[in-house]
């Protein structure tokens, strides 16, 4: 599987100076190419990446002779990234490709010919040998490394391709875990455990609209601007940080400690058309947590069970199976009129979602994971005479 590691770069104002000259050439070779594409596609024909690459390393000297002082990677890169991104677009996996921004999009690859890296050092080529704040902790093949500018930084992250290790999950007793994610609280995982979550950009969003409104009132291309828009980008990406920090404590401890993970397959798109709640479901992170979970339980020899995006995990009383007709998102307990449980609606939602996953085992491994099903009806037992105690 492929992995890839972030390291920031410990560099001095030359080495910053050539990150930012090398940047501006792959911008400019993947908007001159976007442009090239929509011209040929408009004139009736079909353009490929390969083409625009030998075009432009045929006007290149004469046109943009300042491409020759970084290396030949970032235009080239570049364009074979316009490519794939065409690709995804006629594939339907993603919108269509737009202009590239500076500071937004200031990043240049590498393939594995082009560095080298010894230790806590990457040599970058027409620079030299450049200091990591870290070595690279993945053993595997490399494959290539992409520099890009986080507000004032540089981090570097380096592709490698490592075998996917046959690793068992270190607590044998804990099977499976069912994890239902919200906006009041960020999971909810059926051993009863609850992740609030540091909900970061609610935490800073008063500094972050005073230093929005500050750049807004800087004279375009002045160094007030510049300094106000550094000063922006440091705290996006100290809420950023704070946010991955939280999801990947979360990941890495459920696929280290459970075989079997049953999640919901969220419409985070559709969710975030709802504006009252828009703001707080951005501010969770759902899709980087599903993502890191899906890696990081190839990883840890763990299975993910997805629930189909219409499982009513919080309407389905985890005792005895009754269903609700309804249930309005303002009620945060209920209480089944089949059986008389007082359920919590997050507990019971991960419970649900916990019994999905193991029957899914079940139904696909057969009576190996019977254990499983006793396990989560012994501890779903504890969890409801727990939870009726605090009620009275």
């Amino acid at each position: 599987m492929l992995l890839a590691h972030s390291i920031e770069l410990r560099c001095n104002n030359k080495q910053k100076t050539y990150f930012a000259k090398a940047s501006g050439v792959a911008r400019k070779a993947y908007n001159w190419a976007l442009k090239e594409w929509q011209e040929e596609y408009a004139a009736g024909g079909r353009p490929t990446e390969t083409a625009l690459r030998r075009k432009l390393n045929s006007i290149k000297r004469e046109k943009f002779p300042y491409m020759l002082e970084v290396t030949k990677n970032a235009p080239q890169m570049a364009i074979i990234q316009l490519g794939q991104a065409f690709k995804n677009f006629f594939a339907k996996r993603a919108s269509y490709p737009q202009k590239r921004h500076k500071w937004i999009d200031d990043r240049f690859t590498l393939t594995n010919d082009q560095f080298a890296v010894n230790d806590s050092r990457i040599r970058i080529p027409h620079l030299g040998w450049v200091r990591m704040r870290e070595s690279l902790r993945f053993v595997g093949k490399i494959l290539s490394a992409t520099i890009s500018r986080g507000a004032d930084k540089w981090f570097v992250s380096i592709t490698v391709d490592v075998p996917v290790p046959s690793i068992t999950t270190a607590n044998e007793n804990q099977v499976a875990v069912g994890i239902d994610l919200g906006v009041s609280c960020f999971a909810t995982l059926s051993t009863g455990k609850v992740v609030v979550g540091p909900k970061p950009h609610k935490a800073l969003l008063g500094r972050l609209r005073r230093l929005s409104r500050s750049l807004s009132r800087k004279q375009k291309k002045s160094k007030n601007r510049d300094k106000a828009k550094l000063k922006l980008s440091r705290l996006h990406r100290r809420i950023s940080n704070i946010r991955k920090d939280a999801i990947h404590q979360l990941t890495t401890e459920v696929t280290k400690n459970f075989q079997v993970i049953g999640i919901e397959d969220l419409n985070v798109k559709g969710m975030m058309k709802n504006r009252k709640l828009s703001r707080s479901i951005a501010d969770m992170g759902f899709h980087e947590f599903r993502r890191q979970l899906e890696y990081k339980a190839k990883l840890h020899g763990s299975q993910i069970v997805i629930a189909d995006r219409w499982f009513a995990s919080s309407k389905i009383c985890s005792h005895c199976d009754y269903r609700l007709p309804s249930l309005s998102l303002s009620e945060r307990t209920w209480q089944c009129p089949a059986c008389k449980t007082v359920h919590d609606r997050e507990l019971n939602a991960a419970i649900n979602l916990e019994n999905m996953a193991v029957s899914s085992t079940v139904t696909a491994r057969g009576a190996s994971s019977i254990g499983a099903v006793a396990l989560a009806t012994a501890r779903y037992g504890a969890l409801k005479q727990e939870f009726n105690t605090n009620l009275l």
